[in-house]
């Protein structure tokens, strides 16, 4: 497929040269001539200087032409322009937007426009290495009202159907890692010790789940 790149920066250029790899079609638009200097010397898509929300600019990268358009720029506002532009001015459903403001990204995700909070990402990678006993959040939703969330099970609940640690509404298990291997829950998979359990939580029942798994099952089950 054809696919528009706007910044060729760091992320840019990375994203670029992995799509020349796989066979696809790049043009790659940005401000500064010089950037392109980041993609390799070989580099066979289009390069176009230029401000990346113009309609001109994205004309001649293809965009009518285009099954998605990336927005990787360094300035969240240029970013949400230009995703903007290539979904409502020219159609295309596959877009997304590099933002650094995680609140920006919210709100965005909401209207319809995917995107990378970068600063978001970055700093819960971050405290995962830093504090790995602490409980880990693997994703949020962008309305804030749903957690994937990773979970280490201790020995009480050995023996146990997972379906004991289900409530509807509030928290199911969406796979289990066991001595290494992921699995997709089976009705009849019971809890072994060690088990890690990637659990979908309604976010403000994170605070109760984690109680939960601390006290041990109760009688007659969760």
């Amino acid at each position: 497929m054809h696919v528009v790149v706007v910044g060729c920066g760091r992320v840019g250029s990375a994203l670029a040269r992995n799509l020349i790899e796989g066979g696809h079609t790049v043009a790659v638009i940005d401000k500064r001539q010089e950037a392109f200097g980041r993609l390799p010397s070989d580099f066979s898509g289009q390069t176009i200087a230029g401000i990346g929300f113009d309609r001109d600019r994205l004309l001649e990268a293809g965009i009518e032409q285009a099954s998605a358009v990336a927005a990787v720029t360094n300035g969240d506002n240029s970013n949400i322009l230009i995703a903007r532009v290539a979904r409502e001015t020219f159609g295309i459903e596959n877009v997304v937007a590099r933002i650094y403001d995680p609140r920006r990204a919210a709100i965005y995700q909401r209207v319809g426009i995917a995107t990378v909070a970068t600063v978001a990402w970055t700093t819960e990678r971050v405290l995962r290495r830093i504090l790995p006993s602490e409980a880990a959040v693997e994703w949020i939703d962008p309305s804030a009202r749903v957690s994937l969330v990773e979970r280490t099970i201790a020995g009480g609940w050995s023996g146990h159907p997972l379906s004991d640690l289900e409530e509807p509404g509030k928290v199911r298990v969406a796979a289990v890692g066991r001595l290494g291997v992921a699995q997709i829950p089976r009705p009849d998979l019971v809890v072994q010790d060690g088990d890690v359990l990637y659990l979908t939580v309604a976010s403000d029942a994170l605070d109760a789940v984690d109680g939960v798994l601390a006290a041990g099952p109760a009688k007659g089950g969760h």
